[in-house]
């Protein structure tokens, strides 16, 4: 099978179309024909070497495609059904998937892939937050992949929404619901103007350096903060961080979000797609940043 692998650390040009062999499922995985496979800021980090591990290495948390090999213990999908899900090294021809949902008739296959890390994050985020009908949630870095969903799962739960985006999308967080800010200097100041009795929760995924402001508008409680992209800065706040290996996935919300998509509740814009081998594009493009909803590589 063709599979997107390199075999050192470095920029985009590293990567590489190879053939491999192909994988086979446990007894409670499956195995699907990739269609589509989600581009994610991890995908050049781990190119980058940030995360370490042996090589050679591949990509690809999140793809969509139809089932063709069941495990033996498996019940809920059988060969031919369209399903979506988290998996390793998936920018290739067939994924190993442990955790899966199916595919609402709504959605087609690049809509699909663009789901599951975006959907996981941002509910392990509200969730360890606690955010309930009633209150006022600021989401810093709204604009992006897990803001989308995050904005859109909170409003869904009956919470206010202050989100920090730039003019750009602001227009696309209104429509879900979401009151925008502008992010930057005077955050603080804009944010009492919009909540005079101020905010009960703070969820980070800003590019840095925000947690000592988002502190002081959470009226300075670090606890009623957290980020899932300021490692650094949480550990000299007091923060509370998720997202490494020790965090527990919430992969069972994907089967709630298909819910939510197939009665026009939850929507995340793919922004581009691309052709798997064209991968190197699509990792400068993510890289560069400013992607507003998703990328997802076609297979």
């Amino acid at each position: 099978m063709r599979a997107v692998q390199f075999s050192e650390f470095g920029g985009p040009e590293v990567l590489q179309v190879v053939e491999l062999p192909e994988p086979h499922p446990e007894p409670s995985q499956i195995r699907v024909v990739v269609n589509a496979c989600g581009v994610n800021p991890v995908d050049w980090k781990i190119r980058e070497g940030m995360m370490g591990g042996e090589l050679p290495r591949r990509i690809g948390s999140e793809v969509a495609g139809v089932v063709d090999e069941v495990g033996d213990d498996v019940t809920d999908v059988t060969a031919g059904d369209r399903v979506f899900g988290p998996t390793s090294g998936g920018a290739a021809d067939f994924a190993i998937l442990s955790h899966w949902a199916h595919v609402p008739a709504t959605l087609d296959d690049a809509g699909a892939a663009a789901l599951p890390v975006a959907v996981e994050t941002a509910v392990r985020g509200l969730d360890l937050l606690g955010v309930a009908a009633g209150e006022t949630l600021l989401i810093n870095g709204g604009a992006g992949a897990v803001g989308t969903v995050a904005t859109q799962l909170a409003v869904d739960r009956g919470a206010r929404v202050i989100a920090t985006a730039s003019e750009r999308n602001a227009e696309r967080l209104r429509a879900y619901g979401a009151e925008v800010t502008p992010y930057g200097d005077g955050l603080a100041e804009r944010v009492q103007a919009l909540a005079p009795d101020g905010v009960d929760r703070v969820f980070d995924m800003g590019p840095g350096g925000a947690l000592p402001e988002l502190v002081a508008i959470a009226a300075g409680d670090p606890e009623r903060v957290l980020t899932i992209s300021d490692f650094a800065g949480a550990a000299e706040t007091g923060v509370r961080a998720s997202g490494g290996a020790d965090s527990v996935r919430r992969w069972d919300a994907l089967d709630h979000a298909a819910t939510l998509v197939e009665q026009g509740r939850l929507s995340l814009p793919v922004e581009r797609t691309f052709p798997l081998e064209d991968v190197a594009e699509a990792q400068r493009v993510s890289q560069a940043g400013h992607v507003s909803g998703k990328l997802v590589l076609i297979v």
